[in-house]
């Protein structure tokens, strides 16, 4: 009898909370997404007619830019007391001109030699460290490869997107 009380409470709380979540939860209408790659319009949600999504306007200015994502992931060691304490992971994504990927591609090396540097500095001044996901901490290093991605491709570069980073400690 003792050990059925838990249980019972349990069940409640579960039911209680499946309850709550279901008679919060938005109409279905009402969820909208934005389409990051399409032409920026709103998209209605997959089980619903696109209806409430709102036509492209005539005036709207047609987008400019395209993603192109690095092809291998960067590796940067964290070193501390003169051993590698950690390695941090990243995915990066460059935002450029329309027709600009194949110049990425064909700096590719020289762009990713550049990125690592600018990695490497900042795991050296303490950057992937503690609460490395920190928006100031992934800001500075943002500005850092917007920086050297200028340097190496011009103009055409309008961001860089880190769309992955992960740190595993030794």
């Amino acid at each position: 009898m003792k050990k059925l009380l838990p249980i019972l409470l349990i069940v409640l709380g579960i039911g209680g909370g499946a309850g709550a979540g279901l008679m919060l939860r938005p109409a279905p209408q009402d969820m909208v997404s934005i389409d990051p790659c399409g032409d920026g319009t709103a998209v209605a949600d997959a089980g619903h007619a696109s209806e409430e999504a709102h036509p492209p306007e005539e005036d709207a200015e047609p987008v400019e830019r395209e993603y192109v994502k690095m092809n291998n992931q960067f590796i940067i060691p964290v070193v501390t007391d003169e051993k590698i304490g950690a390695l941090v992971v990243m995915s990066i994504s460059l935002e450029v001109d329309i027709g600009g990927q194949q110049q990425v591609y064909a700096r590719e090396p020289k762009l990713r030699d550049a990125f690592l540097q600018v990695m490497f500095d900042h795991a050296n001044v303490g950057g992937f460290q503690g609460a490395f996901t920190n928006s100031n901490n992934l800001d500075v290093l943002r500005s850092g490869l917007l920086n050297v991605a200028k340097k190496v491709l011009g103009p055409m570069v309008s961001d860089v997107l880190i769309t992955d980073i992960a740190r595993q400690d030794a």
